[in-house]
């Protein structure tokens, strides 16, 4: 089976696992850190601001059951593309919304998904999600993996502001 990868920051990545898990043809959802300077940052460290990571999640799938255009359409709708410095009750550059692209293919369909969104914009603000080539992917501290599995009451919690958002624009 072949195998692909697409990375997606979306604020804190514990509510950005589940969008993708339950998705046919994902094979795994790794949340971890990406983009920044620091090799193999830990949570303290990239909640300090000073690593230059951003929390985001690794989807490995399989091409022949979802594309990585469709993993791109559930991106945009977890996220809010109009807000530059976090999402929700997650603030600071650590949390920005970015879809980090391996290769020329995966620039070119969030390119033209990115410019889409903007021909139609649904919101009263500009689109700022960036698209910026790939960085090494750290993986995040056990405890992180699968939080919503792990810690149903507390992801409902943390992921209230994003569901209501979501419920608010995109479910239209």
């Amino acid at each position: 089976m072949a195998e692909e990868k697409a990375i997606f920051a979306g604020g804190c990545f514990w509510c950005m696992v589940e969008p993708f898990d339950s998705q046919p043809g994902i094979i795994k959802v790794l949340s971890g850190y990406t983009g920044g300077h620091t090799i193999n940052p830990t949570y303290e460290e990239v909640s300090s601001n000073n690593t230059g990571h951003t929390e985001a999640v690794e989807i490995t799938f399989d091409p022949k059951l979802i594309s990585y255009r469709q993993l791109v359409e559930i991106y945009w709708q977890q996220t809010d593309p109009t807000d530059a410095m976090g999402q929700f009750q997650d603030r600071g550059d650590n949390y920005r919304p970015v879809i980090f692209v391996n290769n020329d293919q995966q620039k070119q369909i969030a390119i033209e998904s990115r410019q889409n969104l903007i021909d139609n914009n649904p919101f009263d603000s500009e689109i700022v999600t960036t698209i910026e080539d790939a960085k090494p992917f750290y993986a995040a501290e056990d405890y992180h993996q699968d939080f919503y599995k792990k810690s149903p009451e507390r992801h409902a919690i943390t992921g209230a502001q994003r569901k209501a958002f979501i419920h608010d624009n995109w479910s239209k």
